[in-house]
């Protein structure tokens, strides 16, 4: 096993497992990391986990560069979109943390 399948692999689990949390318990996620976050807005925090969890599942069941390349075009692009909100008082955190989180994973993935 190479240093690239053991870092996408990695990445792929730690993303697998952030998804799931999100999308099993959003409320708690939110309510550790962000506690000002609106709980009527869990449905995106829920949303966030599914995306998380089918990206980053298909980068363990296939860690090949095109996948990869994919996989971190798309966390880039979240990590873009959260900019607009980070100076919200209510989505200001949860940007920060999620963009922070993307920006890392899109490096990582792009790295591998």
């Amino acid at each position: 096993m190479t240093v690239r399948d053991v870092l996408a692999r990695t990445t792929g689990a730690a993303g697998v497992a952030a998804g799931l949390s999100l999308l099993a318990r959003p409320g708690q996620a939110v309510a550790r990391l962000a506690p000002e976050y609106p709980s009527d807005r869990l449905w995106v925090v829920r949303l966030l986990g599914a995306r998380l969890i089918a990206q980053h599942a298909a980068v363990l069941a296939a860690p090949r560069p095109p996948v990869l390349r994919l996989a971190a075009g798309i966390d880039v692009l979240h990590a873009a979109t959260m900019l607009p909100l980070v100076r919200s008082p209510r989505y200001g955190r949860a940007a920060r943390i999620s963009g922070a989180v993307a920006a890392t994973y899109g490096a990582w993935a792009s790295l591998a």
